[in-house]
């Protein structure tokens, strides 16, 4: 049952898309899997000999045909088996564990490449507790599983069914009454399956939950506060944490099912042999030797099976934590690539609608077209959409209804697909310094870009500051590192922007945060090198309109004027009782803004 105010979830991947999934994972380093199977295979055979060898031993010693020379050489082969079982065994595993790693970080690049494919209303909807559990912690669960679980699975599968194998070899009854623990395991494992999965995807969906609401009583503390709502929050996390323990209790009461009856059913085969071939050596059908050979494999099957079943839980985890993760690709899509090369840098918007939430549309049947090289003004009240509409030009976010194309591409595909650049760049007024070298979080819009191509872009911007770092480029900066102010995080930010080198800049109020020295030298610069590009920007200050060669004006998710400057002073409309309102106040930086 929902939960009222329950946010929308991601969704969830059923199991033949998990299990395509972990084939395509395969398939992707099948000579390295190849190689495993081989080595396994191997390592399985040479543990085989050394119990078969000590029954020979006991046979000859029984008919008495054993000499001390021959004893010596059944001995030695036995050693040699153990040793090269050792040996092929840890290649087997070492290999495994490579496979495992890389196919990790093939695992891992896909969510980002997901997560980032996310259109902002779904993120908005999701919220960032079931992102974050999913790109973290199932990604974790499945990492153990990759780097630890399906190596040794693998591994010790391979020795079972030789095991059996050879037991059947050896002699069909004893082979049979290996088989005696197996309707235990099955009967078991069955339970077990039909009911991990669910449980696990409710333990996963409550740690989401619990990441969430810890996330946004941390991101709105001051707010909560404020409106004194610390007794609801705290309230509403002991709820949610609840339901955590109460889904863990649930995965926790199906391993305490699962372990007790498989330990029994592994160990049973062990006496049965010893009771039933006992008899049938004193019956004379049997000799000593089968007898020993026989226990001996017995007692191999429970190495292995215990390796098995101590992963079954964590391999039941990991295909619920899987199942979250394609989630994200369910949401986003699978990328597209191959797409056409845009016939020019015209942006046009037709008939868009967008809703954050379903049945409240933010913008309303939208139709605008940027031409190359112009520079636009986005203004309005606060809340008219102004933001949104910028999101939707730069390709970050796609419209519910209508397009928004660059040259007849759709300009969220062409935002998405690597191999055609950062033709349009949206600068917001949040800006992030990445952990790491100031040559970092430089490079990652021009990995190619040497040190002096990135010093000239932070003199475009006027970062003078980086002369004085200790160590340059190489300076590491953000968390743990030199702190850089929200204005100097702002000039990096555009420096990046400069080394992008796009077609079209979309400035969400780019430089708000600086001094205004500083504000007005990086809009020069800014203006200098782009001037043969394309800048929509979305303005606060009316003077930005006043510059442009083309204004905006959004009401209420509608553009309900569009002209120049002087054209929509003279109709006398929204922008000329805008214009009126912060020219008559002096146009401070403080107090004239649009909204």
């Amino acid at each position: 049952m929902s939960r009222p105010n329950e946010p929308w979830r991601l969704p969830v991947a059923d199991r033949a898309t998990v299990r395509r999934a972990g084939v395509e994972l395969v398939k992707a380093d099948w000579r390295s899997m190849t190689l495993v199977v081989l080595l396994a295979g191997l390592a399985a055979a040479a543990g085989l000999a050394g119990p078969w060898l000590l029954g020979r031993i006991v046979t000859r010693v029984e008919s008495g045909d054993a000499t001390m020379s021959s004893v010596d050489r059944l001995a030695l082969g036995v050693l040699v088996c153990a040793v090269a079982q050792l040996v092929l065994t840890r290649f087997a595993l070492n290999h495994s564990h490579r496979f495992g790693e890389r196919a990790l970080a093939r695992l891992r690049e896909e969510v980002v490449d997901r997560a980032l494919a996310l259109p902002a209303r779904v993120v908005e909807q999701a919220g960032t507790g079931d992102l974050t559990t999913r790109s973290s912690m199932d990604v974790g669960t499945v990492a153990t599983t990759l780097r630890s679980a399906i190596p040794e699975v693998f591994v010790a599968g391979m020795q079972l069914l030789f095991i059996f194998a050879a037991t059947f070899l050896l002699h069909p009854l004893l082979g049979l009454w290996a088989l005696v623990g197996m309707p235990f395991v099955l009967l078991v494992t069955r339970w077990y399956l039909a009911r991990a999965r669910a449980a696990y995807l409710v333990e996963g969906e409550a740690a989401s939950e619990v990441a969430e609401i810890v996330a946004a009583t941390a991101e709105g503390a001051r707010t909560v506060e404020v409106f004194g709502l610390r007794r609801r929050r705290v309230r509403d996390a002991d709820a949610a944490i609840g339901r955590a323990y109460g889904a863990a209790r649930r995965t926790l009461f199906l391993r305490t099912v699962l372990f007790p009856v498989t330990e029994f059913a592994h160990s049973l085969p062990v006496a049965v042999t010893l009771f039933v071939g006992g008899h049938a050596y004193l019956d004379g059908s049997i000799s000593l030797g089968v007898v020993v050979a026989g226990s001996l494999y017995m007692w191999q099957l429970v190495e292995p099976l215990d390796r098995v079943l101590m992963w079954v839980e964590q391999l039941q985890r990991s295909g619920a934590a899987m199942a979250r993760i394609k989630g994200i690709g369910m949401v986003a899509g699978e990328p597209r690539s191959g797409l056409p090369e845009p016939a020019d840098d015209r942006i046009e918007m037709r008939g868009v609608r967008y809703a954050y939430v379903d049945g409240h549309d933010v913008l309303k049947d939208v139709d605008l077209t940027v031409r190359p090289g112009e520079r636009l003004a986005l203004v309005g009240p606060s809340g008219a959409g102004k933001t949104t509409l910028g999101k939707l030009l730069s390709g970050a976010d796609a419209p519910r209804t209508g397009s928004v194309e660059v040259g007849g591409v759709p300009v969220a595909d062409l935002a998405a697909a690597d191999e055609l650049g950062n033709r349009v760049v949206l600068v917001t007024q949040e800006h992030h310094v990445f952990i790491g070298s100031l040559r970092d979080n430089l490079t990652m819009a021009a990995p190619d870009a040497d040190d002096q191509r990135l010093l000239d872009a932070l003199a475009v911007v006027g970062a003078d500051w980086v002369k004085d770092l200790p160590d340059g480029l190489d300076t590491q900066v953000g968390s743990g590192g030199t702190e850089l102010d929200p204005a100097q995080a702002q000039q990096l930010s555009l420096a990046r922007v400069e080394l992008a080198d796009p077609h079209t800049l979309i400035l969400d109020e780019a430089t708000s945060l600086l001094d205004p020295t500083t504000a007005r030298h990086a809009e020069r610069a800014m203006a200098a090198v782009r001037a043969d590009r394309t800048v929509i920007a979305i303005a606060h200050r009316l003077q930005t309109a006043h510059d442009a060669d083309r204004v905006a004006v959004v009401e209420d998710g509608r553009i309900a004027e569009l002209g120049s400057h002087d054209e929509l002073v003279a109709a006398d409309g929204p922008y000329a009782a805008l214009w009126r309102s912060w020219h008559g106040r002096g146009a401070s930086a403080d107090e004239g803004r649009a909204g």
